[in-house]
């Protein structure tokens, strides 16, 4: 190869690599301008309080964002978590405002920077002002009505299982020993003896099933048998019990344990944790029947939640924790004219 071509392939090679590095850059900076025109806003909404304990999350505030034109709107969920995706419609260095409004509290207004939204996994806490009540005009007030010794009384249903008895059955392979096989199965393991194999099934019934099966040879030439596990190893509502006998009759016993399942309900009860006018607990995802107990002025009565949460001294709401568990979080609030 020339000097010459060996310039000209370099001078193609720098060409062509300045043409990738080019078309990358370019590709680079447009995902870099597609991610900053969609905003990704998201945080939880809380009651302001001096006190940690007291900032309860606030469920359903409306929660609408807007910048150059584009908007979105949202809700605030049960434990305030709230999010927001903003597709900009052009490219500028305008904040993005976010409202924030409730019946119950002060509204609030957010502007985030657009550098502010560069930052990945940005949260927004955002704790707001409870709207106080203010009297129309004096007058002889009603005395709240109290809200006393509150528990909480649910169901958990488990399925038991208790020992009923055992099952005893025995059984015969009969066979003549010494004959060839002459392939024409059944035959030994080795293929050398002509072998008969025979079986047996017992049923637990309904809502039974049978632990701890054993089977064995007692009678007959047993070092010549064989006995297959398969069909009771792991117990069952039905087992079977299946032999080969290579030699002489051999007879075989099949024991087992029985056992009833039924479903048991167990009732449990806990105390909510309460902080100003909200009780908190949480419960298990199997938890049924949920009910709170409570003193009225001094007279117990008792709340069913049901699915609906209906209750006619306070406000609930429910939602699934995402922990493995599952846990049900229970949070309510009270009505106008009572108190804990």
């Amino acid at each position: 190869m020339t000097r010459k071509n060996t310039v000209w392939i370099a001078i193609v090679v720098a060409a062509v690599s300045a043409v990738v590095v080019t078309f990358l850059l370019l590709r680079v900076h447009r995902l870099r301008l597609l991610s900053l025109r969609q905003v990704v806003i998201e945080g939880a909404v809380m009651r302001k309080d001096p006190d940690a304990n007291w900032q309860l999350p606030i469920a359903g505030v409306v929660i609408t964002a807007t910048v150059d034109g584009a908007s979105a709107a949202t809700q605030s969920e049960a434990s305030g978590y709230f999010r927001l995706v903003l597709q900009r419609k052009v490219l500028s260095s305008a904040p993005v405002l976010v409202t924030f409004r409730s019946a119950s509290y002060q509204p609030f207004d957010l502007n985030i920077q657009t550098k502010r939204l560069q930052v990945p996994n940005q949260l927004y806490i955002v704790r707001m002002d409870p709207i106080s009540t203010k009297k129309s005009a004096p007058g002889p007030k009603a005395p709240a009505t109290t809200i006393s010794n509150v528990r909480v009384r649910y169901t958990i249903n488990s399925r038991t299982a208790t020992s009923i008895g055992s099952a005893v059955r025995t059984f015969q392979v009969v066979n003549k020993g010494n004959v060839p096989c002459q392939h024409q199965s059944p035959c030994s393991p080795d293929g050398k003896w002509k072998a008969s194999s025979a079986s047996v099934t017992l049923d637990a019934g309904a809502d039974n099933y049978f632990s701890n099966v054993r089977a064995s040879c007692i009678a007959g030439p047993c070092p010549f048998t064989r006995i297959d596990a398969r069909g009771f190893t792991h117990g069952g509502r039905t087992i079977t019990a299946s032999a080969l006998n290579w030699s002489d009759t051999a007879t075989f016993l099949l024991e087992a344990e029985v056992y009833h399942t039924q479903i048991t309900s167990n009732v449990r009860e806990l105390y909510p944790v309460i902080f100003g006018s909200t009780l908190n607990f949480t419960l298990p995802p199997t938890a049924e029947g949920v009910s709170l107990e409570a003193e009225i002025n001094g007279a117990p009565m008792v709340f069913p939640l049901g699915p609906d949460l209906n209750l006619s001294w306070a406000t609930c709401s429910v939602e699934t924790s995402s922990d493995q568990e599952k846990t049900m979080v229970y949070r309510c609030g009270l009505k106008p004219a009572y108190k804990f």
